[in-house]
Order: C-alpha cells, then sequence, then structure tokens
C-alpha cells in the first residue's frame, strides 16, 4: 500500500486529485492537508511515500514544505503542484530537491505517470538504503574499550569533513575498516571509495595505477586508462600502506593534493579531480622520513587528522564482544547455528599474545568452530588454538 499526501488549499482541486489518483490504482491511500502548515504536521507524524503539494498557500507556501520535508524526511519524493503563474517558483522547487511538478489543471496522463515515476523513486532510495546497511556490516567496528570510542568519537566529528586523515597501526587491526566509516559517514558516500594498496603494485606500475596511462606511454599500454583517482572523482580514495609508495609516485600525490590536479602518464594534460585522500600505514612515517624513503611535505599533507589504531594486545577487554560478533558471521555466511564459547574458553582466548591481531583473532575463532565442540571450551582452545 503506496501512501500519499495531497497538500492543496483549494479543495476542488482535491477533490480531483485524490479521485484521479484513489481510481488508478486500489493500493494509493490517499490523504488530504488544506494548507501547509496542516500538510508538514502530518508529514511529521507518518511515514509517506509521496507527497503532492501546491506551490501558492496560506500560512505556509510550498517552497517551504518542500524545504522543510527535505529536512525532515528526504526520501519522500514531492511533487509540485503550479498554476499558470507559478512555472519560475516550480523550476526553482525542481533546483531544490522537487521530484517534477504539475500544472493546474493536472493533465491525467501527465499526473498518473508522474506518481507512478515518483513511488518507482521512492522504493528504490529505500531499497539502496537498506543493501548500503547490509554493506556496511561488513565494516563494522566492533569494541567498546577506551580507545575504540576514541576512535568512533573522532570519526563522528571527522567523517562530514573534507579533511585527509592518517590511519597508523600494525597489521591486521583493522584500518581499512576506519576508512570505510570515514566514507560512509560522509556526505561523499554517495559516490564510489576506491582502495589502492600502494604494497600490492609494483613501484613500476604504481603511478599508471594511481594516475592513469595513454596509449604507447609505455610498453604493454595499448590504449588509454584511466587512474584510481580518476575512479573516485567525487568520492573517496583509500591508500592503503602508502608507507611503500615510491617516491616518484609520492611527488605525484603531493601534487595531486596541492592543486586537485592530476596528469596520466605519457601526458602533459591536466584533469581536475575532486577527492578526499584516506591513508594507512604499519609503518613509523617519521623513521621512513629520516632516512630518506618517505616525503616529509607529503606526510605533512596526509596527516591533517590522525588515528592511531591500537593493537588487540592493548584492548583485551573488546575480545569478548569480538568472539561473539564472529561466531555470529560465521554461523551466518555457513548457514549454521551459531556456537557459543564458555567463560573460560573466552578468558584464555584474552590471555593469549594476539600478534597477528583482529585478522588472527578471526581466524581462530572460525578454526573453534569447525573442530571444536558443540560449546567450544577452554580445552579446544588449548588444542586447536595453542600460541
Amino acid at each position: 500500500m503506496s501512501r500519499i499526501l495531497i497538500i492543496e488549499d483549494e479543495a476542488a482541486i482535491r477533490r480531483v486529485l485524490k479521485k484521479i489518483i484513489s481510481e488508478e490504482n486500489d493500493k494509493y491511500q490517499v490523504e488530504e492537508a488544506e494548507d501547509g502548515l496542516a500538510g508538514l504536521e502530518l508529514i511529521q507524524k507518518n511515514d509517506y511515500d509521496l507527497v503532492l503539494c501546491d506551490i501558492k498557500m496560506p500560512k505556509v507556501d510550498g517552497v517551504e514544505v518542500l524545504e522543510k520535508t527535505k529536512k525532515i524526511k528526504p526520501e519522500i519524493p514531492v511533487l509540485m503542484i503550479s498554476g499558470h503563474g507559478d512555472i519560475e517558483a516550480a523550476v526553482q522547487t525542481m533546483r531544490m530537491g522537487a521530484f517534477d511538478y504539475i500544472s493546474k489543471p493536472p493533465d491525467l496522463n501527465r499526473l498518473l505517470n508522474a506518481v507512478r515515476n515518483a513511488l518507482d523513486r521512492k522504493e528504490l532510495v529505500v531499497e539502496n538504503r537498506r543493501l548500503k546497511k547490509k554493506v556496511s556490516k561488513n565494516y563494522e567496528m566492533i569494541g567498546e574499550s577506551k580507545a575504540i570510542t576514541h576512535i568512533k568519537e573522532m570519526i563522528e566529528k571527522v567523517a562530514a569533513t573534507d579533511a585527509r586523515v592518517l590511519i597508523t597501526g600494525p597489521n591486521g587491526t583493522g584500518k581499512e575498516l576506519v576508512a570505510h566509516w570515514l566514507h560512509e559517514k560522509s556526505d561523499r558516500a554517495k559516490s564510489s571509495m576506491i582502495e589502492v594498496n600502494c604494497a600490492a603494485i609494483p613501484s613500476e606500475l604504481i603511478e599508471s595505477e594511481l594516475f592513469g596511462h595513454v596509449k604507447g606511454s609505455f610498453t604493454g599500454a595499448n590504449k588509454d586508462r584511466a587512474g584510481k583517482f580518476e575512479a573516485a572523482n567525487g568520492g573517496t580514495i583509500f591508500l592503503d600502506e602508502i608507507g611503500d609508495m615510491s617516491l616518484s609516485a609520492q611527488a605525484k600525490v603531493l601534487r595531486a593534493l596541492q592543486e586537485n590536479k592530476i596528469s596520466r602518464v605519457g601526458s602533459d594534460k591536466d584533469i581536475k579531480v575532486d577527492v578526499r585522500v584516506v591513508a594507512a600505514t604499519n609503518k613509523n612515517l617519521q623513521k621512513e622520513i629520516q632516512e630518506g624513503r618517505f616525503r616529509e611535505d607529503l606526510y605533512h599533507r596526509l596527516a591533517v587528522i590522525l588515528i592511531k589504531v591500537p593493537a588487540l594486545n592493548d584492548r583485551r577487554d573488546d575480545i569478548p564482544l569480538l568472539i561473539d560478533f564472529f561466531t555470529s558471521k560465521i554461523a551466518n555466511e555457513q548457514g549454521t547455528a551459531k556456537k557459543e564459547f564458555s567463560k573460560e574458553a573466552v578468558k584464555l582466548l584474552q590471555s593469549y599474545d594476539w600478534t597477528g591481531n583482529i585478522r588472527e583473532l578471526r581466524n581462530v575463532v572460525e578454526r573453534l568452530i569447525i573442530l571444536g565442540e558443540k560449546e567450544v571450551s577452554a580445552n579446544d582452545v588449548k588444542l586447536f588454538a595453542s600460541k
């Protein structure tokens, strides 16, 4: 059942619109409001799939209704109803986020097509939101320790900005989770987050990977190719293990940060890019700078905000939560019942030296689920998770 609200101060037009829409589909539940103020009260109290709103009304006009609706319920599509003298205002509302506008007197086919399209759009928005939440669960940050709470608080403060962030910490601590949270909580979440593992790309190919190349610029360059910076335009680029990047590539990244421009390998043409850069490393970049392997000016450009992810040994209080999270996730992936860990098993795992951090803990939990008893015991831990 699609719930539709008509906000129109002329009773006759309200009745006509309601009759047309209701007769089109018996699954349309149509409600009315006699002015903008009454309409906003209904929008705040109820969940609508579509709002039709007149532009010129007493108390609160349609432009203000649209503006406030986009703030309180941004997912609701709004169709504006315009008189002959309101076309300019109707165009203005389109710029403000209105889905479409219908002229008075309403054309039957035009009205019904607009209603159907708007409802389809609402379903798409809801589905995308549901899928995004599903994707986001892959990047949950589990933990209530002081260190993790501090990181979550920093992300909340920083995500909405375009400030560059450098994430440091040992391998396996979840630096990529921090990067994903920064992106998904930002205004850039509607665009892509492009990940580049700088350690996995040969030094002679890293510049082409990041900035693209033109045909013939080197052996094997058979056609023009865009790089990761162009792919991330409007979104975020995550440069993982940036401490392994060559000095020549570092120089180009520095230029991209300074000028918001890149050039493909083999080309002198500048390409403007709008990219937020988040970088991560397990190396001590200060030491790398002293030994001439990392540019100090690039470090200062990247480390506007510095987030240090602790080793698992420094947040042992989070291990019970992580075990519970992994057991649920693994059971869901395998389509099996969730296995419980005894208190003694959890305490024993808390006492271990986790050199591989969260990544190692996840592997050990999976091994214990496969090889352990119905309830994983301390004895199972000693047998199958020996250090």
